[in-house]
């Protein structure tokens, strides 16, 4: 007579067992720790704030999250003469000569991969330049340089 008086227990549903859950957080965690331990090694990050030579204000960033990309990025507003363009170059310490990165349009980012060139270096010099509208007609600097930096690693 008593049984008949306590109240009927829902039976338990599949996902209503704790124990389930806690198998499942265990092995997404297994998981996540061997992710973890066996990602290959992340290549230093590298930064360099392009600054204007006579003013000695930063103008650009130039921001390396690995050694074959770079991106750059405006830090304050840049006007330029409207028959001119930026031009973004990059020079290693045992390069012949700067190598163009491309064109620049005033307050916009730019992001490139360095896939022709060798990886990025502690002490990479990188510059912007004034020059006629299509680029350089040289394939070298020939305007003068408004924002110039070298990389340092991270």
């Amino acid at each position: 007579m008593l049984e008949s008086l306590r109240p009927a227990v829902p039976k338990r549903r599949w996902w209503q067992h704790i124990l389930l859950w806690q198998g499942v957080s265990m092995a997404a965690c297994a998981l996540v720790a061997v992710l973890l331990l066996f990602q290959p090694a992340l290549q230093p990050a590298y930064m360099v704030v392009l600054i204007a030579p006579e003013q000695q204000t930063p103008g650009w960033l130039v921001r390396a999250s690995n050694r074959r990309e770079v991106q750059l990025l405006p830090l304050a507003v840049t006007s330029i003469l409207a028959n001119r363009v930026l031009q973004f170059w990059t020079k290693g310490a045992d390069w012949p000569a700067p190598v163009s990165l491309g064109l620049v349009e005033p307050g916009q980012s730019l992001h490139t991969t360095l896939d022709e060139l060798p990886p990025l270096a502690p002490n990479q010099l990188f510059e912007l330049t004034l020059e006629q509208p299509g680029g350089s007609p040289t394939g070298l600097p020939t305007g003068p340089v408004q924002f110039i930096g070298r990389a340092v690693a991270l």
